[in-house]
This record gives C-alpha cells, sequence and structure tokens, in this order.
C-alpha cells in the first residue's frame, strides 16, 4: 500500500517480517542485524525530506539531523532511526529518552525503495547492490549483511548482546504494508507490542502511582489478556504514565473473558501501545518475566494476537 506525502514522492507503509523460531543458513538468504529502534521510511524529493514512522506519522521534527541528503537524486529509503549505548549496542530506551541531538542517532538504511523510479518490485540483492553504491552521509548508514550464513551471523548476535536477526530472501520483492515469510526475524531477546488495557495500583514506594500495566492483544472483536509489566519503569516515567492512564481513565473492561484479569485492576480506554521484553510465551498464552521498553506509535487496532502472538512452530524452508 502507497500512502501520499507532501514531498513529490508517494512513501511505502514499511514490509514485514514473519517471526521465526529459530536461526538457519540458506545460500539464497541474506542476514542482517535486527535493529533495536524506530522504524522509518525517508522520502526525498530532491527539495525536501520527509521520515515517517511504521505507523506513518511525521518524525523528522524529532530527528532534524537526518535532513542530509540534499546532494542525492530523489530516493526513497526503509531503515531504522537506532540510538547506541555507552558499549556501542542499539538501546531503545536511550532513543525513547532522547531529548536534543546530544543524543547521537544513525539511520540505518538497509533498502531502497525509489531510485530514479519504484524499485520495489526488484529483487532485494539488486535493491541492496543500488543502495550500497549511494554512499549516503552520516548519520545514513547501510549496515553490512551476510550472504548465507545465518548460524553464523546468529552466533555473534548471541555473543553481542543483539536483539536478533532478520533474513531475507535474495529474489524477494518489496511487499509495502505486508507481512511476509520472504523476511523472517529472529529474536534472541523476545519482544511484543502489546495495547495497555489498565493497571494494577502501586504499593510502598510506588503508592502514588502503580504496580503494573496490564497489557493485551487484539483477537477478532475482543482485547486478549496476555500478562502484566512492572519492571522496566524509571521513577520519572512511572510519574509520566501514571498520569496519561488517569487521562485515560475506564469504567469497564477492555478485556475478554474480564475473569483472567486480576482482581482489583483499574482499566483505561485501550489506545496506549507498549513495547515489552520477555522471556518466553507460556503455554496459557501469558508472557513470562516481561520487562517495559517503552511506547510506539502504533495504532492499536493493528497490534493483534496473529501479528504479535506467539509463532507458530514451522518445519524447513519454502
Amino acid at each position: 500500500m502507497v500512502v501520499g506525502l507532501s514531498t513529490n514522492l508517494p512513501i511505502y507503509e514499511p514490509m514485514l517480517a514473519t517471526r521465526w523460531p529459530h536461526a538457519f543458513s540458506d545460500p539464497e538468504w541474506a542476514f542482517e542485524v535486527k535493529w533495536d529502534g524506530v522504524r522509518a521510511v525517508a522520502a526525498w524529493d530532491g527539495q525536501r525530506l520527509e521520515v515517517r514512522s511504521r505507523a506513518g506519522r511525521p518524525v523528522l521534527a524529532r530527528y532534524p539531523e537526518l535532513d542530509r541528503l540534499a546532494s542525492f537524486a530523489p530516493c526513497i529509503l526503509d531503515g531504522e532511526i537506532v540510538a547506541f549505548d555507552d558499549e556501542g549496542r542499539p538501546s531503545f530506551g536511550r532513543l525513547q529518552q532522547r531529548q536534543s541531538r546530544r543524543t547521537p542517532i544513525s539511520f540505518m538504511a538497509f533498502d531502497l525503495l525509489f531510485l530514479g523510479r519504484p524499485r520495489v518490485d526488484e529483487p532485494w540483492a539488486s535493491r541492496r547492490e543500488k543502495l550500497a553504491l549511494l554512499d549516503l552521509p552520516a548519520p545514513y548508514v547501510v549496515p553490512e549483511a551476510v550472504i548465507g550464513e545465518g548460524d553464523a551471523l546468529w552466533a555473534g548476535v548471541v555473543e553481542q548482546g543483539l536483539e536478533g536477526m532478520v533474513g531475507k530472501r535474495l529474489d524477494s520483492p518489496y511487499r509495502p504494508g505486508r507481512r511476509s515469510a520472504d523476511w523472517r526475524k529472529v529474536a534472541r531477546v523476545d519482544q511484543v507490542r502489546a495495547v495497555v488495557g489498565g493497571f494494577l495500583p502501586g504499593s510502598g514506594s510506588r503508592a502514588a502511582t502503580f504496580g503494573s500495566l496490564l497489557l493485551g492483544l487484539v483477537d477478532a472483536d475482543r482485547l486478549r489478556y496476555i500478562g502484566s509489566v512492572g519492571t522496566g519503569f524509571t521513577g520519572e516515567s512511572l510519574l509520566a504514565i501514571h498520569s496519561a492512564l488517569n487521562e485515560l481513565a475506564a469504567d469497564h473492561s477492555p478485556f475478554q473473558p474480564q475473569s483472567e484479569v486480576p482482581a482489583q485492576s483499574r482499566f483505561v480506554e485501550p489506545t496506549l501501545v507498549a513495547l515489552v521484553e520477555f522471556k518466553e510465551w507460556t503455554r496459557a498464552g501469558k508472557l513470562r518475566a516481561p520487562s517495559f521498553k517503552g511506547f510506539t506509535d502504533d495504532p492499536w487496532e493493528t497490534i493483534t494476537w496473529t501479528a504479535e502472538g506467539p509463532p507458530i512452530p514451522q518445519m524447513g524452508f519454502s
């Protein structure tokens, strides 16, 4: 799907990867690091740059240093806006806490959707070759891709404590707005985007804020409860989130069935989307050992059980 922009170019909704349960190697695939940041598409029409998030919201005002493509032909880049921690690892938390350019960012450009003409129907290998030849200026970076040796890249991901990796078929076209098995993401530290439907009151040092956020995924016409998250918050974020929860207070539970939700729960309009790290899914479909990472700007209606729930084990490669 293509959505209009204020520039003279279209911008494409990002292509999405299918969750995959394990690393693999295959000579017909390329493998890249999975970056822990904000997905974005940058459209430069030769006069103006517009950068939009996965949800389609403009974000250039927040990252003005991305406006560095003045010498380039019109192009559209797909990538991830990333901030790095003191050890050089991508840090979503640092990116969310960024208040000024004192926190440097990079745009990890991993696909080329337009250059002179639309390129989305070309194979990934062709698009990537053209992208590498652009010689993009900082803070744009074209990350290295590994051909065939997914298991070797995975070993490096584990050793360096990175989030995961993505495998892409060499002959894969770009499918805007679609989740495709031609792209497969393998997570070392699993993450889920989840809708906040309520919270549990806090006690002790959290008596003035909250104890945990109640999380759910859209499943048909209901919000399916997947557990609560009570760790990963700072003192500042507790106060800010509590204020937002009060503004969204609701009389009725958005979760069904209601019997799964803890007693003493307080409910809110399900509009906030949280990014949560967790250890694994339980057999009952709940998160084990979740930790809050921040909020995303994704529309809550798109946070579904199908897209975000437990991956279905799959055998072989198609």
